[in-house]
């Protein structure tokens, strides 16, 4: 289906007000939003699903008008919160449209980290009391227009509704002018920043990677090197969360010293972390995060981190060294002084937007992953 089309649906259900998560599967979508409204007020790249919600709900509050949301599945999760206790019918009845990718759809090739996303999509949206429609491949103008029509019923009582959008099923025939950098001082690609992170490191030394590409580039990194995988945790999914797994083995493991590499989108998504991290000063934990200013691993939207000084913010919360740094010497200097350091460790590392087009996959599964990786704790 043309995005076009799908986009005129929305409008039709009353939607003027976009905001969101960005999600690889729904990249024809959120190019045509992004090229059609940027970041504005019409269009708002959110911390998180359960954010982006919370700013449906004053939109609709202030215009009577329903916003949509914008997500992959795995955000529903982000979101259960204010769709229960704040959007449901039993507390205001706000309105919201959903726009969700299928990530793990039952009989699509998906990464382990969807399977059971995937499979339990539906089932959560019936839970939730949110009707939903699937839109594939199959899904034609007529299909589209009486799902509207319907939904509107929905819409007027206060209910939200959903659209489930399958692999492919959206088309965008513009293509999407995507810039190599957002930070003009970055130097680096993130893959080059973590060849020499590792490259530095202690042989005991552990690290927490975030989801995403930079997981699957310290993968192959070690497999190019003919090295193992036991120093590391690929955090396949629950972006976000990789500096509290950190933290929780920091804690319990303190001869060990223990790097999380981390994004800036993981770190905005739940940036309370960095609090909790701060106020307890863990002395054996480094907090490295590749901020490229982007949403890069799902199609590179602009993120509000490309205006932030991540570095800054860190020392705010606590944490006892905080370093930011653009290229190669910077980097080596920062990390001799992170071997000495006693305390929290922040360092920022500015990164470009660019990565192989040929990345492969971890070819090992995440439960793999965990046996090493604890066989060598």
């Amino acid at each position: 289906m043309d995005v076009m089309r799908f986009v005129s649906a929305l409008e039709e259900l009353g939607a003027d007000f976009y905001a969101g998560v960005p999600d690889s599967l729904l990249s024809p979508f959120v190019d045509f939003i992004v090229d059609k409204y940027g970041i504005s007020s019409r269009h708002i790249v959110a911390a998180n699903e359960g954010a982006a919600v919370g700013l449906a709900a004053g939109h609709y509050l202030a215009t009577s008008a329903p916003a949509v949301v914008y997500m992959q599945n795995s955000g529903i999760g982000n979101a259960v919160n204010p769709i229960c206790s704040l959007l449901h019918t039993d507390v205001y009845a706000i309105p919201v449209v959903f726009v969700i990718g299928w990530r793990g759809e039952p009989g699509t090739k998906d990464e382990p980290q969807h399977v059971f996303q995937g499979k339990s999509t539906l089932e959560m949206l019936d839970c939730l009391e949110i009707p939903y429609v699937i839109i594939s491949k199959e899904t034609d103008d007529n299909a589209l227009s009486l799902s509207v029509d319907v939904f509107k019923g929905h819409i007027s009582n206060g209910q939200s509704v959903a659209f489930v959008v399958c692999k492919d099923s959206l088309s965008n025939d513009k293509k999407t002018d995507k810039k190599t950098s957002y930070i003009p001082a970055a130097k680096m690609s993130r893959e080059h920043a973590l060849d020499i992170v590792l490259q530095e490191s202690g042989g005991d030394d552990v690290f927490i990677c975030t989801t995403g590409k930079l997981s699957r580039e310290v993968f192959e990194l070690r497999e190019q090197k003919g090295m193992g995988h036991g120093h590391d945790f690929l955090t396949v999914g629950s972006m976000g969360h990789s500096s509290m797994i950190a933290y929780g083995i920091a804690l319990a493991r303190p001869d060990k010293r223990v790097f999380c590499l981390d994004g800036d989108g993981a770190v905005l998504m739940h940036m309370g972390s960095l609090a909790v991290i701060g106020a307890n000063n863990p002395k054996n934990l480094v907090h490295i995060v590749m901020n490229n200013g982007a949403h890069e691993t799902v199609g590179g939207v602009p993120a509000v981190s490309v205006g932030l000084n991540l570095c800054n913010i860190a020392l705010s919360m606590g944490y006892r060294h905080s370093y930011r740094v653009t290229e190669v010497c910077e980097l080596l200097n920062v990390l001799d002084m992170v071997r000495k350091s006693d305390g929290a460790v922040f360092v920022e590392i500015m990164c470009n937007l660019k990565s192989r087009a040929d990345l492969g996959r971890p070819t090992t599964s995440p439960v793999e992953n965990k046996f090493v990786f604890m066989g060598f704790l």
